[in-house]
């Protein structure tokens, strides 16, 4: 089966079907950048110094709740 093949048997799909495959394509893609997230943010992972830093901006009370940085940014919108 060919790309070409399959682009033309979706095409004749029904409408639900079509939704249905969508979001069973997108899915696979989301479990595959959630693997790449674990990994980029487990130690050893290139993100791994962030969440280091995070941890100790947060040990040393250098941070906000974020529903008060919310309500912050709402004020200045109005």
């Amino acid at each position: 089966m060919t790309v070409q093949s399959l682009k033309e048997a979706i095409l004749e799909l029904p409408e639900s079907e079509r939704q249905s495959l969508t979001l069973w394509l997108n899915g696979l893609d989301h479990d595959d950048w959630d693997r790449e997230m674990l990994q980029d943010f487990s130690a050893g992972g290139r993100g791994a110094h962030l969440v280091e830093r995070v941890k100790a901006d947060i040990t040393a009370g250098k941070y906000r709740p974020v529903e008060e940085f919310c309500a912050e940014r709402q004020q200045k919108r109005k």
